[in-house]
């Protein structure tokens, strides 16, 4: 990674170092809040086929 800013740095090119370490910062950023809401969907889907079993169960007994 120092190769990299060096590399920059000679020639004068931070604005585009500073620029590619944003990018690839919120790309991360926007990786991680996809993971977050597809795990939170994933544990919604399950609740709601527990309460959907529950629900099928009570009407049986019924």
């Amino acid at each position: 990674m120092t190769d990299l800013v060096d590399t920059f740095t000679q020639r004068g090119d931070l604005a585009h170092l500073a620029l590619f370490l944003w990018a690839s910062s919120s790309s991360l950023l926007a990786v991680q809040a996809l993971r977050a809401l597809a795990a939170s969907s994933r544990r919604f889907d399950d609740f709601v086929a527990a309460l959907s079993r529950f629900n099928d169960n009570l009407r049986r007994r019924s």
